[in-house]
């Protein structure tokens, strides 16, 4: 069966947004949200930034009448802030010096016309994973890159998937060389697949798609 894709209109919105995510893996997290709509439960991604991935989300979400959540502080990663390759200047609110990409956010949802069909919830994630009670047809966890970040990500967000419910990792690298951008997100893949809780189905470059298929996490 071929994978779902998003209409030419919603791929270019993608493409146009601040972000790292490459338009092939974009594609597959699109596949994939496609498919785990069909569970008629939200689709909740950790680490917004500036939206890119969350058109893709909102649209997959928009198709099977479910919401799409999306998790992030808004102040960046360590890899964002100033001084580091990933920083973008345009994205420093100018009255506090701090970096707040959730204006960005706003606008790219308000050009893709997707605003109605995403929450956004501004926070922590480990403090928003803590009160969270509902099941998730599908987690992408593409928050932050230490060992610190990406585990509490996975210990806050993987226990509400649903059975038959996708986990997504993204940035997903197994030399040691990429152990700043990489390795975190990696371990925790490696952690998903030992719990027994998660079977991997698809590989896309650096993003890795699991199915709930066990109970213990």
């Amino acid at each position: 069966m071929t994978a779902a894709a998003p209409k030419p209109e919603i791929q270019a919105a993608f493409e146009a947004a601040k972000g790292f995510m490459p338009v092939g893996e974009g594609l597959a997290l699109y596949a994939a949200a496609v498919e785990a709509g069909a569970l008629g439960l939200p689709l909740l991604e950790v680490g917004t930034y500036c939206g890119r991935s969350t058109i893709l989300l909102a649209d997959a979400a928009r198709a099977a009448g479910v919401t799409a959540v999306t998790v992030d502080h808004h102040r960046g990663s360590e890899e964002q802030q100033p001084g580091w390759d990933y920083h973008d200047p345009d994205t420093v609110d100018p009255q506090l010096g701090l970096m707040d990409t959730l204006p960005a956010f706003r606008r790219t949802l308000h050009g893709a016309g997707l605003e109605d069909h995403v929450v956004a919830v501004v926070g922590r994630s480990p403090q928003i994973a803590a009160f969270w009670n509902s099941p998730l047809g599908l987690v992408f966890i593409d928050g932050g890159h230490t060992d610190e970040h990406a585990t509490a990500d996975y210990e806050g967000w993987a226990p509400h998937v649903a059975q038959g419910g996708l986990l997504l990792i993204h940035d997903v690298f197994p030399d040691p060389a990429d152990e700043f951008t990489g390795q975190a997100p990696y371990r925790v893949y490696l952690r998903a697949l030992e719990s027994g809780a998660f079977t991997e189905i698809a590989a896309h470059d650096s993003l890795r798609v699991l199915r709930r298929t066990g109970a213990g996490i």
